[in-house]
């Protein structure tokens, strides 16, 4: 279990083959947070098409880069994914159906879109993860303060 203020960062390349690789390392971030069964489930989904839509949106030219973040605090993880592209442009050209974002919205229990002033988008997802345990013992559902 990781211990509060536990953070995972990492950069990846702005291409296809990336996403699935970025999915298992938020994946095996939130597993070892607490995460399990549907919350589990719910971020590995969510990461996926936040990386997803940065891979497909973010850049015109090929050489981007997508930012993944995920931090365990008590009760809950967040995940962050941004990019340094052109930010979101109204009447630009679609590769996709338009649902990722909305797929998010309904599975994070928070859910932002930040502009970044440096450029780019950011999404900011919140989720709870659920305490499992009964009272006085450890729950399985939240990060856990390190043991010495």
């Amino acid at each position: 279990m990781l211990s509060p203020g536990s953070t995972y960062t990492e950069d990846f390349s702005a291409t296809p083959e990336s996403v699935p690789r970025a999915r298992a390392s938020v994946a095996d971030f939130a597993r070892a947070a607490g995460a399990v069964g549907p919350t589990l489930e719910a971020i590995r989904l969510a990461a996926s098409e936040a990386i997803t839509n940065a891979v497909l949106h973010a850049y015109h030219e090929p050489g981007g880069t997508v930012s993944v973040s995920a931090s365990c605090l008590p009760d809950e993880l967040w995940l962050l994914v941004s990019d340094d592209g052109d930010g979101l442009q109204p009447g630009r050209d679609s590769r996709g159906l338009g649902l990722g974002l909305a797929v998010i919205a309904q599975l994070a229990d928070e859910f932002q879109i930040v502009s970044r002033s440096t450029g780019g988008t950011q999404l900011q997802m919140r989720f709870r993860l659920e305490a499992a345990g009964s009272a006085g013992t450890p729950v399985s559902g939240e990060c856990q303060p390190a043991t010495l």
